[in-house]
């Protein structure tokens, strides 16, 4: 049956393809673009707290592969009609399904930009270029945002905070001297399904010169555990660009707030990407807190106690062929504390307490 539901996928896409070409002169722009994104790794784990030991494996893992269709139409008043469907591609599987990424209708002014859909929320945007690894197997949300959520609602993933949220009412500002602002509304459709009518909000404000950047951004996650009380996190990036490197920071608070108590923990996460030659060397380190808090629940990748932290090291190098392809090669490792679970956010090993997830990763990226 998974087959057949590909295979449907594939068909409507090519039939939307042919009326947006045929439709193509009533439009201002119809623009087709895309990722692909993949790579062959060795994956390993050490040995757990409990003396469980996963070993090595070789595979093909998938980076987000995307492909997508956008396009606007001028109106009245300045206005104007915009609009995307971005689907997923697994170029090691051959899978996909249409519109499963940022996908959005809505309109565009002098004043901003209000839209609908599924989306990044602000809260994710506005630091996830200060990962040079974003989206792969070495991405960030491993120790901060508490995991990946690549399309989600609010009782699908209660945990991550890097996340694109499905049913979503989005408002981005238009940039002022640098500044600008976003944000977002997950409607709360579940209510009729689950008794604690969850919902979320985002919001991100950004100063960017070119040179600096700046993002602050908080998001609450309301009864997502439990009714009557609300998640938060909140994180601060500064990221400075000199001719030839590029060094970034960010610190993020979550706060779970669960029917046993609160769960709180402390992220940092610094990057550096230094040209060399026709290539970047590319360097990212995360550190994750213990996690602190009468709460007994493990939420995401954490808990509360002694021991519960981690961090995250990778090292790689970018090599461009060309404007649109790149060949590239990294290490990453987390190394947990005794009682710590982190496991990397995409094509995780499924590692236990104690172990250390490491992969080395070759891998090519075309951009249409």
């Amino acid at each position: 049956m998974a087959k057949v539901g590909v295979w449907r996928s594939v068909f409507l896409l090519a039939v939307a393809m042919t009326c947006l070409v045929g439709e193509a002169g009533a439009q201002s722009s119809v623009v087709i673009y895309g990722r692909i994104n993949t790579a062959l790794e060795y994956a390993s784990a050490s040995t757990a707290t409990d003396g469980t030991r996963l070993g090595g494996t070789g595979r093909l893992t998938n980076y987000r592969t995307v492909f997508g269709l956008r396009g606007d139409e001028p109106l009245a008043y300045g206005l104007k009609a915009i609009w995307q469907i971005e689907s997923t591609v697994s170029i090691d599987t051959g899978a996909g399904q249409i519109a499963a990424r940022d996908t959005r209708v809505g309109l565009e002014s002098h004043y901003g930009t209000v839209f609908m859909g599924n989306w990044d929320t602000p809260y994710t945007t506005a630091t996830k270029g200060y990962d040079p690894y974003y989206p792969t197997t070495a991405g960030y949300m491993a120790l901060m945002g508490n995991g990946a959520a690549a399309t989600t609602d609010n009782v699908q993933n209660t945990s991550s905070f890097d996340r694109r949220q499905q049913n979503s009412l989005h408002y981005q500002s238009p940039q002022w001297q640098g500044l600008s602002g976003a944000m977002a509304w997950g409607l709360p459709e579940e209510k009729t399904s689950v008794p604690r009518n969850p919902a979320l909000y985002s919001f991100a404000g950004s100063y960017d010169n070119g040179s600096l950047n700046v993002a602050l951004a908080y998001e609450i996650h309301q009864h997502y555990h439990t009714a009557g009380r609300n998640d938060d996190g909140l994180k601060v990036g500064v990221s400075y660009r000199f001719p030839a490197t590029t060094i970034a920071l960010v610190y993020e608070r979550l706060h779970y707030r669960t029917a046993s108590g609160d769960l709180t923990r402390n992220g940092y996460y610094t990057s550096l990407v230094q040209k060399l030659g026709p290539g970047s060397v590319k360097i990212g380190f995360a550190l994750a807190s213990n996690g602190a808090g009468n709460a007994t629940e493990t939420i995401g990748f954490f808990h509360s106690g002694a021991d519960t932290g981690a961090t995250q090291i990778t090292v790689g190098y970018d090599y461009q062929l060309s404007k649109r392809t790149s060949i590239y090669t990294y290490y990453s490792r987390i190394n947990n504390r005794r009682n710590a679970i982190y496991d990397f956010a995409i094509n995780g090993l499924g590692v236990k307490a104690g172990a250390d997830p490491q992969t080395f990763a070759l891998a090519i990226r075309h951009n249409f």
